[in-house]
């Protein structure tokens, strides 16, 4: 029996504990509030975007146990907007039966890049060849003895974020401004396209999967410039790219998103390349082009109601609005009335007071009948508006 038949979520005393308070954070928040469902949030800063929105609003150290443990014990259910949380907490909050979505285990898994590979070799999931080291004096030996030659990507293992904790290694000298800490490193892979898929799933096991995107990144950041919704792929690796996505999704067992990111090689293999458990930078243009958002799927899910269409209803394009370089303080969006004037424009701004180079700022997502005007559209966009200072 579905838990929604015999529980009362909506204004009602049923609280939802959110860890994490950004932008992913604010726009559930407009989910909950749709529906009334009593939220909380904790996050270490006292300006996240998400105090705005929630009924409670907790300032902690997302990774300090006694802080997890005594927030989420006073919530009914608790989720996540980002991964670098107490885990220990989590598993105690779990055995005293505070349900926890995507759980202990699965965050436990993906927190740790490593453990996330070994798990895809585990389960049969196709992704880059991989080494792992405990420190970086182990990746300068290896190289020595002719076990890892250039180049390679190397990863951090833990903390890694919108590009950063990931490098290209190409030489000796790439190496000495990495820090000492455990990490992957992968074999650099020829693709032809970075893809997507979203997965949501709920207690009874029943998933649905949004249709596959693909992702242009910047060169030098590291972070997804255009989100473009259908993928411009054929449907063969369309079908095999989702079929691998709702594999790694069953894999991990989990309950809400899984975003699945993969690699389209240049061989047409699909590989992939990491997951995060929880609403996604991928899916933003889903709350425009989709008959149920990314961010009210969650909710659905981790609520075991259910889940909603995933169709897309319309061509979209998603642009990431990041900090110009040079630019740190009191932020100013530049030219924005500009692309008020576009047809199928709508802005997202997260609420961040202060600006610094690549920082996400907010996004821009990009209606059309047809995905050739749209992606055209969205250049002009991102041509247009400027995240700068005061």
């Amino acid at each position: 029996m579905n838990q929604s038949s015999n529980q009362n979520y909506f204004s009602s005393a049923f609280k939802l504990g959110i860890l994490g308070g950004g932008q992913l954070g604010k726009m559930l928040l407009n989910e909950t509030r749709k529906y009334d469902v009593y939220t909380c949030v904790l996050d270490p800063s006292n300006e996240a975007p998400s105090k705005i929105a929630c009924n409670e609003f907790h300032v902690g150290d997302l990774m300090d146990y006694r802080t997890v443990y005594d927030f989420g014990s006073k919530v009914d259910i608790l989720t996540i907007e980002i991964e670098n949380v107490n885990i220990n907490a989590l598993e105690d909050l779990e055995k005293n039966g505070i349900q926890v979505f995507p759980s202990a285990r699965t965050l436990r898994i993906i927190q740790n890049k490593a453990t996330q590979k070994l798990f895809y070799l585990d389960h049969n999931i196709p992704t880059a060849s991989f080494s792992r080291f405990a420190y970086k004096d182990e990746i300068t030996t290896a190289i020595e003895h002719d076990t890892l030659s250039f180049p390679f990507v190397w990863k951090s293992a833990q903390f890694g974020y919108d590009g950063n904790g990931v490098k290209i290694v190409r030489q000796f000298t790439d190496l000495h401004s990495l820090p000492n800490v455990e990490c992957i490193t992968e074999e650099l892979i020829p693709f032809k396209n970075e893809l997507s898929v979203i997965v949501t799933r709920n207690k009874q096991g029943e998933s649905k999967a949004y249709p596959i995107v693909e992702m242009e990144f910047h060169p030098e950041a590291n972070q997804v410039e255009y989100v473009i919704c259908p993928a411009r792929i054929p449907k063969e690796i369309a079908d095999k790219a989702e079929s691998i996505a709702l594999k790694t999704s069953e894999a991990y067992n989990h309950v809400g998103l899984l975003a699945v990111e993969m690699f389209q090689t240049e061989n047409n293999d699909i590989l992939v390349n990491e997951v995060a458990p929880r609403p996604h930078n991928s899916g933003h243009h889903t709350i425009e082009t989709s008959y149920t958002s990314q961010f009210e799927q969650h909710l659905r899910a981790i609520l075991d109601l259910p889940l909603g269409n995933t169709d897309s209803k319309i061509a979209g394009v998603m642009v990431n609005l990041v900090g110009a370089e040079n630019h740190i303080g009191d932020v100013r969006y530049k030219n924005i009335d500009e692309i008020l004037k576009m047809d199928g424009v709508t802005p997202h701004i997260y609420g961040k007071k202060q600006t610094r180079p690549f920082r996400k700022m907010g996004h821009v997502t990009i209606v059309n009948q047809q995905m050739d005007k749209a992606r055209r559209i969205a250049e002009k966009v991102k041509s247009t508006i400027k995240v700068i200072s005061e």
